[in-house]
């Protein structure tokens, strides 16, 4: 009974395994597994060892031979683990012939990236999220925890009570509860939809702020807005999108902090949080940020860009934040990375370099070339007036008489807005 109290209080203990083919390559295997490392370190893990394996020919009991995966059930026991954590998908077949093989807890880098998403959700709209893709990656894998269950008793003639076992009730019971979480998703996506528009009535432009897990997102959002939105030093330290409106000498601008993304990331979450990936591909500029200090920061501006065309979002125009470089010893390879994109910027949170450099290139990205010219505005359009003066483009403004007379300077955004009360353009 002492043993089973320590066990509880201690922190799981994890092997880790990587698995190397001819689609991932020894050093890429490598760096993932570091990276589910630090997955499992988010979600409180322990990792007591890890193993890199090859893969020339997949199985379908084990994934692996029965050679390999007798050696790594032998490393997990040596290294007192309480799970094995794979980075590769596993078949509910997979997951439970291993579970017998080692007895232990065995999952796979899907599950362990929805048991942190689960962890972290705050709000109602997360949790629903998190709960959906947890369901579904569940549901084909029922037969993992009703395997020695019997037939059960009872029932009417006429009714399947008589000979239904208690996996099949539980199948039913998730595909419903599925079912009511995705109507309610629905109702959220029409709320955001909704608010969407009526942002796009007040013409604030907007941008979102995206990139790889733990690249600093939240943390500039606060420094370029100061707000208060959670910024920690883990992975998916944010899942619901914030929202703070930026005033300036360029106008306003709604500014969102959108949820992290990883290599591998489950389809299912990519589904589940695609009302919350909406705000990525309704903005009108996307902020692309970037930890400087990692070395595998490339690999994570492709992963982040293939999900983002996946939603629809545009990525073209972007602009594109080097984060941390207070990090770096050696700052001769932003140089390289200045020149791979067209509007790029390199910022320290900590230290505050780079932000007001910031602002000016979203201002500018925003903006784009400006053309002065004056209007002539009937006043029962003064909201043009108002919208004109949000995004920081008046220069004067009169009255004759009849109409507002407005000198301003348009962007190519702007201009289609108030284009049939332009009276002369100015050279």
């Amino acid at each position: 009974m002492k043993e089973t109290e320590e066990t509880a209080k201690r922190a799981e203990q994890a092997f880790l395994i990587g698995v190397r083919d001819q689609e991932v390559p020894e050093a890429e295997a490598e760096s993932l597994l570091r990276e589910l490392g630090s997955l499992a370190s988010t979600l409180g893990a322990v990792v007591v060892g890890s193993m890199t394996v090859p893969l020339r020919e997949k199985h379908a009991a084990l994934l692996l031979g029965s050679g390999k995966a007798d050696e790594i059930c032998a490393a997990a026991k040596a290294a007192m683990a309480d799970s094995i954590i794979f980075d590769r998908s596993l078949s509910p077949v997979q997951q439970r012939n291993w579970e017998r093989l080692t007895g232990l807890s065995v999952y796979d880098r899907s599950e362990l990236i929805i048991k942190i998403f689960a962890s972290r959700a705050q709000t109602r709209e997360a949790s629903l999220q998190v709960e959906l893709a947890s369901l579904q990656y569940s549901l084909p894998r029922l037969s993992h925890s009703y395997e020695d269950l019997n037939r059960q008793r009872g029932g009417r003639y006429g009714t399947k009570g008589a000979g239904e076992q208690k996996i099949e009730l539980d199948r039913r019971g998730i595909s419903d509860r599925i079912r009511d979480i995705k109507d309610e998703l629905e109702i959220v996506r029409k709320s955001r939809s909704t608010q969407r528009k009526r942002r796009e009535r007040e013409t604030v432009p907007r941008a979102a702020i995206v990139g790889y897990t733990n690249a600093g997102k939240s943390s500039l959002l606060n420094a370029l807005s100061k707000a208060d939105v959670l910024a920690e030093d883990k992975l998916f330290a944010t899942l619901d999108p914030t929202t703070r409106r930026l005033s300036g000498k360029y106008g306003d601008l709604l500014l969102t902090d959108t949820v992290g993304f990883v290599r591998n990331l489950p389809h299912g979450l990519i589904e589940a949080f695609k009302a919350t990936l909406e705000e990525a591909a309704a903005a009108d500029l996307l902020i692309h940020v970037l930890d400087a200090a990692d070395p595998e920061s490339e690999k994570h501006w492709t992963t982040t860009n293939e999900v983002l065309a996946s939603i629809g979002a545009d990525v073209s125009g972007c602009v594109v934040v080097y984060n941390k470089v207070d990090k770096l010893e050696d700052r001769t390879s932003l140089a390289f990375l200045a020149r791979r994109h067209e509007r790029v910027v390199f910022t320290s949170v900590k230290t505050g370099e780079g932000i007001q450099e910031l602002r000016e290139a979203i201002a500018l990205a925003l903006g784009g070339k400006r053309e002065e010219v004056n209007l002539r505005i009937p006043p029962h359009r003064y909201d043009l007036v108002a919208m004109l003066y949000a995004q920081g483009a008046v220069i004067s403004e009169e009255h004759d008489g009849q109409a507002y007379v407005i000198r301003c300077s348009l962007t190519e955004r702007l201009r289609p807005k108030v284009e049939e009360f332009i009276s002369e353009p100015l050279g």
